[in-house]
Order: C-alpha cells, then sequence, then structure tokens
C-alpha cells in the first residue's frame, strides 16, 4: 500500500524534524537543565593547533530547563540558568541522554558550577 493509498500512514519525518519533535518532548523536570557540550576547537581560525589542555574547558549549551524545586514550605525555587546560557560543567556526573543523532547531558542546577559570559 503507498503511502497516498492511505491517509492513515504517513512518511516518518526527516531526521532533523525527529529530533526537534523529540527535543520537544523532552522536559527535564525539577531543578534539572539538559545540555550540549561544547566541543572545543583543537586549532584557532588561522589553523594554528592548539595543545589539548588549552581546550580542556569543560562547557555547554542549555538547551532546556525544568521549573525549579520546592523548598520545605513548598515554594518554588527557579533555576538559575536559562535556556540558550553557556555554563560551565563538571568533569564528571550528568546523565548522557542521546536523541537522534546528537548526545546531551542532564545535570541539576546545583550542579552547574558557573555561566559563561562573553564580555
Amino acid at each position: 500500500i503507498k503511502n497516498s493509498e492511505n491517509p492513515r500512514i504517513h512518511a516518518p519525518p526527516p531526521p532533523r524534524e525527529r529530533e526537534r519533535e523529540m527535543m520537544k518532548r523532552l522536559v527535564p523536570t525539577f531543578n534539572r537543565i539538559l545540555v550540549k557540550r561544547v566541543i572545543q576547537p583543537a586549532k584557532t581560525e588561522s589553523g594554528i593547533l592548539l595543545p589539548e589542555k588549552a581546550s580542556s574547558l569543560n562547557s555547554g549549551k542549555v538547551i532546556a530547563v525544568g521549573p525549579g524545586s520546592r523548598d520545605k514550605d513548598g515554594k518554588l525555587i527557579p533555576v538559575s540558568v536559562k535556556e540558550g546560557d553557556t555554563v560551565l560543567l563538571p568533569e564528571y556526573g550528568g546523565t548522557q541522554v542521546k536523541l537522534g543523532d546528537n548526545e546531551y547531558h542532564l545535570f541539576r542546577d546545583e550542579d552547574v558550577l558557573g555561566t559563561l559570559h562573553e564580555d
């Protein structure tokens, strides 16, 4: 049966579209954040190779954040970062999540070491 003959059968969406759909469905809970690690370049724009230690900064871009956690009185404590922030991450930790071809990590808000700014 061809897809055009049966309206209930749909062709699967392209890979990028599937990944976006999965990202929309993955919403971190409580004080967790979803991060995509940033891979530091191994050489500069002019072509100079950098030593391994120079590019070992563990950073990532925040993709999604949870609503926050609650204190003992039930008041919401919001997450300290927002989507789009670049954060400094611990060397170890977090939960690896694979969506499509991309790899993400879930961290608790308190595990993030800080935010990185371009200024």
